[in-house]
């Protein structure tokens, strides 16, 4: 997992968009809101700069490597293996980082941010049709049901963000009350959460 713990809110500010790496906190204490300038003391020099191509194709797959909190290397991988696929890169790509199962733990409602919901998975607190599934980059399919373990469900966190979340999209189902759901379908382009220009991304890693 990337290391976005104490640079996140200066993650968002590079970006200049809401990558949601705190959670609930991005909802309600946003930094970005307050502060939109990039972050390090050469800001207005570098801001009055135009981005050139490079630069944009960079942004982009920059932002999508840290809203999935993967490494370079991880995030390579995955442009590699939607290559391979039949179909669009751009929208493999998109579709490989949106099943994974820590993403979907975190479009369920099960959890706050991608990291905290990457911490539900690997400390073996998700099961998947029955059978705990420990490895977050766990890719569900059509069919699969997705559990919060008996023993997690009491965890305040998750219980006050269970309750305030409603913005499950529309190819997932959620049981709120017993903290199950199931992926009814694979995601279409307009409905993956990732809010990337993928083109930019497969321009950059084609050169």
């Amino acid at each position: 997992m990337g290391r976005y713990t104490r640079a996140s809110c200066r993650l968002c500010r590079r970006a200049g968009d809401k990558l949601f790496l705190k959670g609930e906190k991005c909802r309600t204490k946003c930094t970005l809101e307050k502060r939109k300038s990039k972050p390090g003391i050469h800001t207005r020099s570098r801001s009055m700069r135009k981005a050139s191509e490079y630069g944009r194709r960079f942004k982009e797959k920059q932002k999508a490597k840290q809203i999935a909190c993967l490494t370079e290397e991880q995030f390579r991988n995955y442009f590699r293996k939607a290559q391979k696929m039949s179909g669009e890169t751009g929208q493999n790509l998109l579709l490989l980082l949106e099943t994974r199962l820590d993403n979907v733990v975190k479009l369920m409602g099960f959890a706050p941010s991608m990291r905290f919901a990457r911490q539900v998975v690997v400390h073996r607190n998700v099961k998947v049709n029955g059978v705990t599934k420990a490895i977050s980059a766990y890719r569900v399919k059509p069919g699969d049901k997705v559990s919060i373990d008996g023993r997690f469900k009491e965890n305040p966190a998750l219980v006050r963000w269970a309750e305030r979340f409603t913005n499950v999209p529309s190819w997932l189902t959620v049981d709120r009350e017993k903290l199950t759901g199931e992926v009814v379908a694979l995601p279409q382009r307009e409905e993956i959460s990732y809010p990337v220009e993928v083109s930019l991304i497969v321009e950059l890693y084609s050169k």
